[in-house]
């Protein structure tokens, strides 16, 4: 099944908003973690260790599916990310 990476940069609210919609963010993963679908899923960090943020990398059927999946997000829907993009990708190492 293709691998796709979901990158979502915070908006100027994104640490405030961030705190209010993890659950629901997490639990919007849950499907694809019980599926075995996640490969990794996490913040992406500035220097210090703050979040600013994310990188999701699934997978789904196909392009419009993985972006389907991404526009449902609640970083997404509540705009906890000022953007958000999916991509393609493959796994050459490890």
């Amino acid at each position: 099944m293709p691998l796709y990476a979901m990158l979502g940069w915070d908006g100027p609210e994104g640490a405030a908003l961030r705190k209010l919609h993890r659950p629901a963010h997490l639990a919007a993963l849950e499907p694809l973690a019980t599926a075995g679908r996640i490969r990794h899923a996490g913040p992406l960090l500035d220097d210090a260790g703050a979040p600013l943020g994310s990188l999701v990398i699934f997978e789904a059927d196909d392009l419009a599916s993985a972006r389907q999946q991404a526009a449902r997000d609640p970083y997404v829907v509540q705009g906890v990310f000022a953007r958000h993009e999916v991509h393609e990708t493959r796994v050459i190492l490890p």
